[in-house]
């Protein structure tokens, strides 16, 4: 079993960005408590228990996303509270890649039963053996969330760190998902204005610079920022809201991302009691696909 880290409160986001923008400096991944210089993931799992929620920023989080307020948790808020820990782990000094940089490009989320705002939670992540990916290598976190002692969601967000290399081991393989985004019909139109991506890091303490300004965006290659791939996922299991039941999975894979602003179609088909909804987000003039998904029960 891989060590445990346990944590005595949420790490501090600001903290946390610092040091990932530290694994940045040339060469600075030689220092041993600098992310970046290793080979192979550390068996490493990062724990935080006594996790609250904050009813304030559950709401602002549900209005940011468009879900419903109500005393239950969307089923991405988990995400939210695990998300410093991934970080704290993708920062560490020994994992092998720097956090900035990487590609989200896949997440599934299964919800075993409603979570109430009320409940006292504990998270643990840790991350899986690098593998080969068409363009370069990846990972997953995964992620547990208890509540006294009973495990109530579960996910794995794909990371991938672009360029050649060698993973570990096993078959070259991508994460998507196999849903054509082009065929579903549009059932909304959402028109995502330029600062969505400081709105949404803002609730999230997701404040990655491709998100959060033009300016800063670019210093990545994207020509302006770009939505959050975990604000889009949460946008659209919002709008499907009324329909998922209490335990379900929901799967996505993130295409080309979404340059802001940007007007965009959500698509659907299908439904749970047909054995799943098919979902996907393409843009509303070109048709370029930005997330395709699914959920089943």
């Amino acid at each position: 079993m891989a060590p445990e880290r346990q944590l005595g409160s949420s790490p501090s986001m600001l903290g946390l960005f610092s040091r990932a923008g530290l694994a940045m400096i040339p060469g600075a991944s030689r220092l041993p408590f600098i992310a970046g210089g290793g080979t192979e993931m550390p068996s490493l799992t990062m724990a935080l228990t006594d996790v609250r929620v904050d009813r304030d920023r559950l709401a602002s989080y549900d209005r940011v996303c468009g879900f419903a307020l109500g005393d239950t948790l969307p089923p991405t808020y988990p995400h939210m509270l695990a998300f410093p820990l991934h970080l704290a782990l993708m920062t560490d000094g020994s994992f092998p890649f720097a956090a900035i940089g990487l590609v989200h490009i896949a997440n599934s989320i299964t919800q075993l039963r409603p979570i109430k705002a009320s409940e006292t939670l504990s998270i643990r992540v840790w991350a899986t053996r690098i593998e080969p990916h068409p363009r370069g290598r990846q990972f997953t976190i995964h992620t547990e969330v208890s509540s006294a002692d009973e495990v109530v969601w579960i996910s794995a967000s794909t990371e991938l760190k672009r360029g050649g290399g060698e993973g570990e081991g096993g078959s070259v393989r991508s994460a998507d998902v196999d849903v054509d985004i082009q065929e579903l019909p549009a059932t909304a139109t959402w028109k995502l204005p330029g600062d969505l991506g400081r709105r949404y890091g803002a609730v999230s303490g997701d404040l990655n610079p491709i998100h959060v300004h033009p300016l800063t965006a670019r210093l990545f290659g994207f020509p302006t920022a770009i939505a959050h791939g975990m604000w889009t996922k949460a946008r659209c299991l919002a709008a499907l809201e009324s329909r998922l039941p209490d335990a379900f999975t929901a799967v996505v894979s993130f295409r080309k991302p979404i340059l802001l602003p940007a007007t965009v179609h959500f698509a659907e088909a299908g439904s749970i009691g047909e054995g799943e909804i098919k979902f996907g987000v393409r843009d509303a003039n070109k048709g370029t696909p930005h997330l395709a998904g699914t959920v089943s029960p």
